[in-house]
């Protein structure tokens, strides 16, 4: 049984019981955008103590605000009575809530496209706030007092912008002005909500508007400062005809596809975070940006752990920048050093890094090409195949186990990677050659 199917049930008992309920918010607008939602919520005028009798399995996650997780075959559905909200008074959370109907329910949400209720039984859409006009539209638009909702919940301007640019709408000015104004008060709200609509606006196929918005309102600045600092860092024209480091960034950004994780999409945007730290010109005046790549893997370490990024996703996207200029020494490199290479964790992700940032400059894919190709020679057996000689073997023939085993060991899985050992038999008859006193 699907999640929509589910919340279905559980408004048809709700509603069995004389009650009102109905799909709200996100789901509505998403159905009537005709895209898949990824959860149902239900609104209801049942009060939580009132839901949790009608439902056998229910969780009471924050009744206190009128919200209650009824289980129904196993998977949670979120169930809200219809409220008003209190006074906010730390631009997060009201003080408390009152019950009331839909109407007032609606006039408390963020955006008019997200103050929707729809009755999965008859279709009937309930638009108190001219949400489907605005839909229609393609209008971000706060409801009532913009200044007012940006107020209560000062994540709504992160918000605001992740919706215009995963959804393509524009912010409407009165919208767009306030939402500016109280932009400098973001620093208010907690670092892992920020970090947690960043990375939907930069996982979004949308991420390159998401980007113009948040420098256009100045929350650029006050989140992601350093990328700033791109704008106007020169490039050698040669190699860049594009333009400077943020233009080139940003059209990296624009190239990527609809689907990104986010140790990609931000390694992506901070692949050239140090260009304007490691910036200089030579003796013949050209422009050179030395170690820029080892100087931006502890930048963008530095950055995301001050989001708050999970420990796995700062691991990753900073070992993406730290090799993002290695590749263009692979056609070079010797076969167990190549398949070293590409046998890492993130090197999947790096070719697609790689990609665009060749497509948004010179426009030359020859490397690329040629890791493809060899991705599809060893296709038929593991990049870095099981070792033909380990310390068991060694210590067989007589060695004592010590610091050359180490250097033996790997010397032995070089040949074997460069196709010069093929069978343990080879590599045993060659120890024998190479070393004939064990060590």
């Amino acid at each position: 049984m699907d999640s929509k199917t589910k919340a279905t049930r559980v408004i048809n008992r709700l509603k069995e019981c004389g009650h009102e309920a109905f799909f709200a918010g996100g789901c509505v607008r998403d159905m009537l955008l005709g895209k898949e939602p990824k959860d149902f919520d239900v609104a209801t005028d049942a009060e939580p103590a009132r839901v949790q009798e009608i439902f056998d399995r229910t969780v009471a996650v924050g009744a206190h605000f009128g919200v209650v997780i009824v289980v129904m075959e196993g998977a949670p559905v979120e169930v809200a009575t219809f409220r008003n909200d209190g006074k906010y008074v730390d631009g997060r959370r009201p003080e408390g809530v009152t019950f009331t109907d839909a109407r007032g329910d609606a006039l408390r949400r963020d955006f008019t496209i997200n103050g929707l209720f729809l009755d999965p039984m008859s279709d009937e859409v309930l638009d108190y706030v001219g949400g489907r006009e605005d839909l229609t539209q393609r209008v971000i638009r706060a409801i009532g007092d913009p200044s007012a909702r940006f107020a209560e919940d000062r994540l709504r301007v992160l918000r605001g912008i992740r919706f215009a640019a995963s959804l393509g709408f524009e912010i409407e000015s009165a919208t767009w002005q306030a939402l500016c104004a109280a932009a400098p008060r973001i620093t208010e709200i907690s670092t892992e909500r920020c970090r947690d609509e960043l990375i939907k606006i930069f996982t979004s196929p949308g991420r390159v508007r998401g980007l113009d918005l948040l420098d256009a309102s100045g929350l650029l600045e006050l989140l992601l400062p350093e990328v700033l600092l791109l704008k106007g860092c020169e490039q050698p024209p040669e190699f860049h005809p594009e333009g400077d480091v943020f233009v080139h960034t940003r059209i990296m950004l624009e190239m990527l596809g609809d689907e990104v994780s986010p140790a990609l999409a931000f390694a992506v945007l901070l692949h050239d975070i140090a260009k304007p730290k490691c910036f200089f010109r030579d003796e013949t005046g050209r422009i050179r940006f030395n170690g820029h790549e080892h100087v931006g893997a502890e930048m963008t370490e530095n950055i995301l752990r001050r989001l708050k990024f999970s420990n796995q996703e700062i691991q990753s996207a900073s070992e993406m920048v730290r090799h993002h200029m290695a590749f263009k020494d692979a056609p070079n490199m010797r076969l167990s050093k190549l398949r070293r290479f590409m046998a890492r964790e993130t090197f999947p992700e790096e070719m697609e890094l790689h990609r665009v940032d060749c497509q948004s400059s010179h426009g030359s894919l020859d490397i690329h090409s040629f890791l493809q190709t060899r991705l599809e020679e060893f296709s038929n057996e593991p990049v870095i195949p099981p070792r033909l000689l380990k310390g068991s073997d060694l210590i067989a023939i007589g060695w004592k186990p010590g610091p050359q085993f180490r250097d033996v060991l790997e010397t032995a899985q070089n040949r074997q990677l460069e196709g010069l050992l093929t069978t343990k038999e080879e590599a045993i008859e060659w120890l024998k050659s190479e070393y004939p006193t064990p060590g």
